[in-house]
């Protein structure tokens, strides 16, 4: 349950807004019998309670000081106050202290205060529900990680962040509304962390005044901080004033039962997940095994309290059938369809209009026994013993049918690796219900059965259908390759891939078909083709990139790659890192796709021994020659799709930063795998470049007729020619030196 402070640019005090958050509690149904479950107006929910035998372990045990108005609750030994308890989603929120940094108008440093939170187990940040957020001018806000290992005392130190802003005299009289590096910035955080400290660094300390920059002397304190997302907005004109007045904003913690697996905790008498619960493996990275209990599907309560998963009668609450009756079942309800109308499939859940066509009657083997005994009775055979019969024995029939169909599906399930995906996704602590189950005739319905017009991309994998459904829902339809046996455990695998990640710049899956003779997965469908169509598509179609638009897809393609090494609960590499693989929507942001080739590799591993696969030209030297894949493989990869930016098309751009990314291209695909960076490096790199670009800190030495001498024509003077064609016709600007340096770059690719 998410609950939205809106510290800056609203209308009401920060104050009310915490009483109305502390008012919504889960009720005293949800505490331990006979305990007290109330810290002021702040509900305390079993298996987390205040005093003996009213929490499940000791880390549960919460304190309430009685002290403050309203009271505030603590966990044992813990000094940030909780502001509401999640039990379903395994997550609780607290207050957290703000960064500062201040400067006088001479430029001394008069305020330095920096944050630092211990957390205990089973506690630790939340890398899905939180930002690291810095604000103020010229500023780089920095916050240092410490990660458990096995739960013992050996523990991991490393800086896990930063967040640069940016002020320039060009922006005019006020900073922009959004937090997008000018004056406020925004990263994601790594999972797993248990102690951070946050602190700021000033980009111009010894040169900060008011002569200087002007920005100084209007904004000169700088804050930084980690917030729940959603509940920070950036306005210029009223959040350094209330991050000066307010120094507290709220955060999200996962909690779990630390110690035992599902499987292992399962055997034991004091199970905590009750009837109608299920246990939810929630392992930290790097840390104890652990799990959540969750109310199964179709029931809500408390898992952790005896009869408190209570079925949903969800006909009651919503009525959820557009056409016919809804019959509420235990954890879940069907629709009983009117006449005209059946069940869309195996959906029981939704009525379709039922209008056979006179084929499919002439060929429906139950309606040859309906002409037989129409028949029957009209040669005038009255014997009401052969009409039982013959009624009886089409029912026999019908039953066989149906029968038949349902172990022909059964079959199906099998084959596509139904049976091998359950146990994968349990493995992995995920759960079918997260993946919605579609039927073979919806998708067949909105392909047009499979249409060749239809078609959208083709792979090694299989064929992608642009799906339409009823509701005008449009979707993607993969389709594995029919008689490709591998193909299906292709399919299991990036389905096991896509159920770890949670991440904007990777496309997102929505469910699959696997009662067909082939699988079939179902995604989001993105709008603006591939990275590979726009850098390399006709120039007859006029398809360009700006310089700004190829560094921000080179970032969000970093970041998300990033994201697999380093972010979720098992590392994944992705093993065919290309252009074809980035899709672009409509706002041209980067859409990383196609895990069927992708691997989960263990924490405790390095790298995995294993066929090699990949693409011709994006594939890893070392990995080719030695099989041995590691995530250095994928930034290899990566190298070479930066090389295609730089040297593809005409982009707009600032010949310093085309510099830097030639450098950290080359650095990307050096042969030696100790010699390349990590993702998290190359994301970081490529986020600052963009930046930069955006709002250098120093002006160019060239003054204007220089400049435009250097960019060519008139015409083109926001044009860059950055491909490095020796034989090139196009009017764009040659710079000697920096053309050299990418022509380098292409013959030491081509030379490989």
């Amino acid at each position: 349950m998410a609950f939205h402070y809106c510290l800056l640019g609203v209308l009401m005090p920060l104050s009310l807004l915490i009483a109305q958050a502390a008012a919504i509690t889960e009720g005293p149904q949800s505490a331990h019998p006979n305990c007290p479950y109330h810290c002021g107006n702040l509900t305390i929910p079993y298996p987390f309670g205040m005093g003996e035998a009213c929490y499940l372990r000791p880390e549960f045990n919460i304190t309430c000081d009685q002290s403050t108005q309203p009271p505030s609750a603590y966990w044992m030994g813990g000094m940030n106050r909780i502001t509401n308890f999640s039990v379903a989603d395994g997550e609780l929120q607290i207050m957290l202290d703000v960064a500062m940094d201040c400067y006088d108008d001479s430029g001394e440093e008069t305020v330095d205060i920096f944050t630092s939170l211990e957390l205990p187990p089973p506690y630790c940040m939340s890398h899905t529900r939180n930002n690291f957020t810095t604000v103020g001018c010229d500023t780089i806000g920095t916050f240092l990680g410490e990660r458990s290992g096995d739960g013992g005392p050996k523990k991991e130190k490393f800086e896990v962040g930063n967040s640069v802003t940016m002020c320039d005299d060009i922006l005019g009289d006020a900073l922009p509304d959004s937090c997008s590096g000018i004056g406020c910035s925004q990263a994601s955080i790594p999972g797993g962390l248990r102690n951070i400290s946050t602190f700021l660094q000033s980009l111009t300390v010894g040169n900060r005044t008011g002569i200087d920059n002007p920005w100084y002397a209007k904004y000169p304190c700088s804050y930084a901080f980690i917030v729940e997302q959603g509940n920070f907005s950036f306005n210029p004109n009223t959040t350094f004033q209330e991050l000066n007045n307010s120094r507290q904003l709220p955060a999200v913690l996962n909690w779990a039962v630390e110690g035992e697996s599902c499987h292992a905790a399962q055997q034991n008498h004091n199970f905590p997940c009750k009837e109608n619960a299920k246990c939810v493996e929630r392992t930290t990275i790097g840390g104890p095994p652990a799990y959540i209990c969750q109310c199964s599907s179709g029931y809500r309560g408390n898992p952790y309290l005896l009869d408190s998963c209570q079925d949903i009668d969800e006909c009651k609450e919503s009525n959820p059938c557009s056409i016919g009756t809804c019959i509420n079942l235990p954890g879940d309800y069907s629709c009983k369809c009117p006449e005209g109308y059946k069940n869309d499939g195996m959906n029981q859940k939704s009525c379709i209009k039922h209008n056979p066509s006179s084929d499919q009657k002439k060929h429906n083997p139950s309606n040859r026994w309906k002409i037989i005994l129409l028949a029957v009775i009209s040669l005038g055979v009255t014997s009401a013993s052969l009409l039982v019969l013959l009624i009886g024995i089409s029912w026999i029939y019908w039953g066989m049918h149906r029968r038949r169909l349902m172990k022909l599906k059964e079959k199906y399930f099998k084959e596509n690796g139904g049976l091998l995906l359950q146990q994968q996704l349990a493995s992995q602590g995920s759960s079918m219900e997260t993946t919605k189950i579609f039927a073979a005739e919806a998708l067949e319905k909105a392909t047009d059965n499979y249409h060749e017009s239809r078609v959208v991309g083709e792979g090694g994998y299989g064929i992608v259908y642009k799906g339409i459904f009823a509701d005008n829902k449009v979707v993607a339809i993969k389709k594995s390759k029919v008689g490709v046996p591998a193909q299906k455990e292709q399919f299991v695998n990036e389905v096991i891939v896509l159920s770890q990640i949670n991440h904007r710049n990777v496309v997102r899956l929505l469910g699959c078909c696997l009662e067909t003779p082939v699988p079939l997965l179902v995604y989001e469908y993105i709008t603006n083709d591939t990275l590979f169509h726009h850098i390399h598509g006709k120039k007859s179609e006029g398809l360009s990139l700006s310089w700004e638009l190829r560094l921000k897809i080179a970032a969000e393609t970093a970041g998300a790659l990033a994201y697999l090494h380093s972010s979720t609960s098992t590392p994944i590499i992705h093993r065919d890192v290309k252009s074809m693989n980035i899709l672009l929507d409509d706002n041209y942001t980067a859409k990383v796709s196609d895990f069927g080739a992708s691997r989960l590799v263990p924490m405790d591993q390095t790298q995995e021994t294993t066929l090699v696969q990949g693409t011709r030209g994006y594939l890893d030297p070392e990995y080719l020659h030695s099989n041995r894949l590691t995530q250095k493989s994928d930034v290899y990869s990566f190298g070479v799709v930066l090389m295609e930016l730089l040297t593809s098309k005409l982009a707009e751009g600032n010949i310093e930063t085309l510099k830097n990314v030639a450098n950290l291209a080359k650095r990307c695909v050096s042969l030696k795998g100790e010699e390349r960076p990590t993702m998290k490096e190359v994301a970081s790199e490529l986020e600052g470049m963009r930046i930069m670009a955006k709002h250098p800190l120093e002006s160019s030495n060239y003054g204007p007729e220089e400049t435009v001498h250097l960019l060519g024509s008139p015409s083109n003077t926001n044009s860059v020619d950055v491909r490095g064609d020796c034989g090139s016709s196009t009017t764009g600007a040659t710079y000697g030196h920096d053309s050299m340096q990418i022509q380098m770059l292409m013959s030491y690719n081509d030379g490989r």
